[in-house]
């Protein structure tokens, strides 16, 4: 078994936290990712967040919490339109996350729709303010099983 990808691979993207634990609670709360990997050394923090079920194609956020920007407090990255982009497979899942968010207070874009190619969407605030959008019906999947072929069985 190899520890190295075939190709070359889009495999993460690094958002800085300033609260390791409630920004780890906070993705395993509201989205498919779990805590895959966690360390500190003298510069800070980092954790990986990643899919259980992503083995073959591992896509993953990687946090970092460096000691010298913590004094600063949250410095967003994905904000006011950047964002992270998870989509769900109905409707009422996009529906029920708003809520969470609502009930939570991160709700940042109420659900809607929005024409082609975008669905039905909303968007949640992480715990330092970058943005993760939850659609329905954008068809990203979609998009890359017709474009490239259906995943094998």
């Amino acid at each position: 078994m190899s520890h190295r990808p075939p190709v070359a691979r889009f495999t993460h993207v690094a958002l800085p936290c300033c609260d390791m634990d409630r920004t780890i609670a906070w993705y395993e709360r509201f989205t498919p990712l779990r805590l895959l990997d966690r360390r500190e050394d003298e510069f800070g923090y980092g954790a990986w967040m990643g899919q259980p079920d992503m083995v073959d194609t591992p896509f993953i956020v990687v946090l970092v919490s460096f000691h010298r920007d913590r004094p600063n407090g949250p410095q967003p990255v994905l904000a006011p339109f950047a964002h992270l982009g998870i989509e769900l497979p109905t409707k009422e899942a996009v529906d029920a996350v708003a809520e969470m968010g609502r009930a939570d207070g991160c709700l940042a874009w109420e659900p809607q729709w929005v024409p082609p190619p975008v669905g039905y969407i909303c968007a949640l605030t992480d715990p330092d303010g970058n943005m993760v959008e939850f659609s329905f019906d954008q068809g990203v999947y979609a998009k890359v099983q017709e474009v490239w072929g259906k995943p094998e069985s």
